[in-house]
């Protein structure tokens, strides 16, 4: 991947952003947040992976493809680009898995201290003072 074919992507994702944010009521999209963007070597496709504050994954699944002309069209104007990949939606689920992950440390961190407690109790270990 060549560096202007990064740059492309870093300036796509900052201009999905903002459109997305600034976008009217109407068409629901500015609750859409752009996590990350890649495109293929011979700018065919540019997938964009998506993540959302509330509501379901469905809906924003079938709002994003109903506004992909929109979107394709105006992100085209601000890339100034001759030909616009195809967009691709992706929903983001690296934020899911992490809280995920983070769910599973922090119960495994309290059953950790409830038996280091409970072996105390028993004297097992000696107290730390």
């Amino acid at each position: 991947m060549g560096v202007s074919l990064k740059r492309l992507e870093s300036l796509a994702l900052r201009e999905l952003s903002s459109l997305l944010r600034r976008d009217d009521s109407n068409r629901g999209l500015s609750s859409v947040g752009v996590t990350e963007v890649r495109i293929t070597n011979d700018l065919s496709y540019m997938t964009i992976y998506y993540t959302f504050y509330m509501g379901k994954k469905e809906n924003y699944d079938a709002l994003l493809e109903k506004h992909k002309g929109y979107i394709r069209h105006e992100l085209a104007k601000k890339l100034k680009a001759r030909k616009m990949p195809e967009l691709i939606f992706k929903f983001d689920e690296s934020l899911e898995y992490g809280n995920h992950i983070n769910e599973v440390i922090h119960e495994m961190n309290e059953r950790d201290q409830k038996i280091k407690e409970e072996a105390k109790e028993k004297g097992l270990i000696p107290d730390e003072d």
